[in-house]
């Protein structure tokens, strides 16, 4: 369903990615591992157009998008959620689901579908986002960006600073979700277990280039181990 193919991409003058071949299935996860400063974040803001590309091209459901701006390409059906557990700390838990949902037709809806894949969120819901666990906040990042009704999810570090049960209840929605069909996710994850785990594909990026691919599942975690020492 998504498709970089040669992408090249960075800030300024400074190339960070460096002709980067990847996809996405329509209805599985593909995961990128990587050390800091591989350019996996880098990587993914250029697919839903953060950052400029220089080379390569970007296709969606078959479609050229690597020129359109990132608006365009959330109305075609991507969603990203970046690295931090983002919402607006200042509004409620429902305040936040609100924000998004507002507008759209099956708005109430979304937001009890969302509660149901997240239920700690429920008694949550007057809280303040601010006011939240790292792991809270992170249901609450992504649940926002599900009420947009994605095709592709792109999740950067959805993991990081979260406790070991909330990790579980990601990896499973995940899961459950891409079972359900129509929803393609690209994981950016350091947790190897947790990444092969969801993931149909895997791609290790070193240096903004991709130096190890191959199928996902446990069965590929010698190998992918291996490919982020050398």
């Amino acid at each position: 369903m998504l498709e970089l193919s040669g992408i090249r991409a960075g800030y300024g003058r400074t190339e960070v990615i460096h002709g980067v071949d990847l996809e996405v299935p329509a209805d599985g996860v593909a995961a990128v591992m990587g050390h800091n400063g591989a350019g996996k974040t880098t990587l993914l803001r250029a697919a839903v157009g953060l950052v400029k590309t220089s080379r390569g091209t970007i296709r969606f459901d078959g479609a050229d998008i690597t020129s359109l701006r990132p608006s365009a390409r959330v109305r075609r059906g991507l969603a990203y959620v970046p690295q931090g557990q983002q919402s607006f700390g200042h509004l409620t838990t429902a305040e936040n689901l609100q924000v998004v949902a507002d507008g759209r037709k099956r708005g109430p809806v979304l937001i009890d579908e969302m509660l149901d894949l997240f239920p700690a969120l429920r008694d949550l819901l007057d809280r303040r986002a601010g006011l939240l666990s790292g792991g809270q906040r992170q249901q609450l990042a992504i649940a926002r960006a599900l009420i947009t009704e994605p095709r592709m999810l792109i999740l950067d570090e959805p993991t990081e600073g979260i406790q070991p049960s909330v990790v579980a209840e990601i990896e499973n929605t995940i899961t459950e979700l891409t079972g359900r069909g129509g929803l393609g996710v690209l994981l950016v994850e350091q947790h190897i277990g947790f990444a092969l785990q969801s993931a149909q594909r895997y791609y290790v990026l070193e240096s903004g280039r991709i130096t190890s691919s191959g199928s996902g599942g446990h069965e590929a975690e010698a190998t992918v181990r291996e490919a982020m020492t050398i």
